[in-house]
């Protein structure tokens, strides 16, 4: 389910993002963007290496529903989401940026169906396009185009600073998990990675938007919890979704087949598994995560392991209760009806959808 806004789709978005990364790179847009020349830019340079690496990953979708949360956000405290438009790139603008840095970090080699844009530009190129798109959100509050006010201005930076670190952090721990051959780490432990890696940015959203038309900050921070605790749901039931999708899958060892066992996610089925499984078992988890090469019978093998300690009802079902937990959160702020209606539909779908 795409969060639709009366008005504003994802091509708005990206026409809104246009006007902070130009598609077609000129000098009076970088001196604007950037810096004024001392003596010449080049403008052939700033084209293909940050322009044509961000566009080449935008164009190939995404559902932009990080920034379409700060818009249904802005509209149901009865607000015009034209005026805030540059805001609402920020949350994408940094989306963008955490997926060419972690693809170079993982080593991925495809990304929305297509080769990794470090594999065609160069993992230079990426990583600094992808390091560039973290300060432009800095900039859009810097030059405060919705004239807002002094302290409005100061809870967004601060606010954008603590999120991005926040999110910096949950990758820290994600990366050196994966290096790690022990699945050694508590449920609080995944969910507060979790709630960094993956609820940094949607959280960021929830909270942009009430700050840009200066709600208080306890409105602020109810969001923030509904953001939290929607982010950490949809992890744990994507997780859930792609097993259960390997189970269903009985024509071929196809790319959906295991790729969470094959890529060695260590999820909150595999934690609590290892919790509840026999010392064999736990061992051979291990291995199965921690392999290079992992074929169709190691994946049925972590599969029949999660069944027998039940482990994937019980993901399942902390799912639900953060969803639940999201839901109570964002029934406490006062937004019009139509919003609040669609947060909610929102909230529902990204936990109980099936694919």
């Amino acid at each position: 389910m795409m969060l639709a806004d009366d008005g504003i789709s994802r091509s708005d978005i990206n026409s809104w993002i246009e006007d902070i990364v130009p598609r077609d790179i000129h000098t009076q847009y970088i001196a604007e963007a950037f810096t004024e020349a001392t003596f010449e830019h080049d403008q052939t340079a700033v084209q293909g290496g940050l322009s044509n690496p961000i566009w080449e990953l935008l164009d190939r979708g995404g559902k932009r529903w990080r920034s379409m949360v700060f818009v249904t956000l802005v509209r149901g405290f009865g607000e015009s989401p034209e005026r805030f438009k540059r805001y609402a790139c920020i949350p994408e603008l940094l989306h963008s940026g955490t997926l060419l840095v972690d693809d170079v970090e993982d080593g991925a080699t495809l990304r929305r169906g297509e080769p990794a844009v470090h594999r065609q530009y160069g993992e230079d190129v990426a990583l600094n396009a992808g390091n560039t798109l973290y300060f432009l959100p800095l900039k859009i509050l810097s030059e405060n185009s919705s004239n807002l006010s002094a302290e409005s201005r100061l809870r967004g930076y601060e606010m954008v600073i603590e999120e991005l670190t926040s999110t910096h952090l949950g990758q820290a721990v994600d990366i050196y998990w994966h290096n790690d051959r022990e699945i050694r780490m508590t449920e609080g432990e995944y969910l507060e990675m979790c709630a960094c890696k993956t609820g940094s940015l949607g959280r960021l959203a929830a909270r942009l938007a009430p700050i840009v038309v200066e709600q208080s900050k306890p409105v602020e921070r109810s969001l923030a919890k509904w953001a939290q605790n929607l982010a950490v749901a949809f992890q744990i039931s994507d997780d859930v979704l792609d097993i259960e999708n390997t189970i269903g899958n009985v024509d071929g060892f196809g790319k959906e087949y295991g790729n969470d066992i094959r890529e060695g996610k260590k999820t909150l089925m595999a934690i609590h598994a290892a919790n509840n499984a026999r010392p064999e078992d736990v061992v051979r988890l291990e291995e199965i995560l921690h392999t290079e090469e992992t074929d169709r019978a190691d994946i049925e093998e972590f599969v029949d392991i999660l069944r027998t300690t039940e482990s994937i009802g019980f993901a399942r079902e902390r799912a639900h209760e953060f969803k639940r937990a999201a839901l109570d959160h964002l029934a406490t702020v006062e937004l019009d009806d139509e919003p609040a209606r669609k947060l909610v539909e929102f909230t529902q779908f990204s936990v109980e959808r099936s694919g």
